[in-house]
């Protein structure tokens, strides 16, 4: 299971076979069914994924009941509520994982003890969490600048296996619109 995260790692940065090595010990094989809550708002994220299969998505419940989802996930990448995890703060986020999904974890305390013992690591998670930040920036941008239709287009060219794994209420809601809406647009497409 740590074949793709090591190659993710070394398209850009080497490794000695003793940080390798700390990677498979550090980074823990997990799996989690369709539909499971892996971790609930109200508490302090305690784990870094990678996903090696599935997908995931964040969401908090509003004031009026309704999930809203803030982000979806596909392989190969990291989640986890960033700023959360970072700041060890409560987070208002679910994380769930919405098909079957095969993930490697790491602690916080791992994660530091690895990039404090590797140079590479800690300049590999620096690049993660700055393409975390950027990929932030650019959707909220999008979600501002971008008609409904404009943004389910962008969607389907940039991550095409959502369309086809992910429930249409929480692509929906991860556009920020209906799912009436994006059912008209789908229609409207296909014809």
């Amino acid at each position: 299971m740590h074949d793709k995260l090591l190659q993710h790692i070394y398209s850009g940065h080497d490794l000695s076979q003793e940080e390798t090595e700390a990677v498979k010990k550090y980074f823990e094989p997990v799996s989690f069914s369709k539909n499971i809550i892996i971790e609930e708002a109200g508490k302090i994220p305690q784990y870094l994924y990678y996903i090696v299969s599935g997908y995931l998505r964040l969401f908090y419940t509003d004031e009026n009941g309704h999930e809203v989802t803030t982000h979806i996930n596909c392989p190969p990448g990291f989640f986890t509520s960033y700023s959360d995890y970072i700041n060890s703060t409560v987070s208002e986020n679910n994380l769930e994982a919405i098909t079957d999904a095969q993930l490697l974890s790491i602690s916080q305390e791992n994660l530091n003890h690895l990039i404090g013992q590797s140079q590479a690591m800690k300049d590999f998670s620096i690049s993660i969490f700055q393409q975390s930040i950027t990929y932030n920036e650019k959707r909220s941008r999008e979600l501002s600048v971008l008609n409904a239709e404009q943004r389910y287009l962008k969607l389907m060219n940039d991550y095409p296996g959502i369309i086809q794994n992910v429930p249409i209420q929480y692509i929906a809601s991860f556009l920020g619109m209906k799912p009436e809406s994006l059912s008209r647009i789908r229609r409207k497409i296909i014809n």
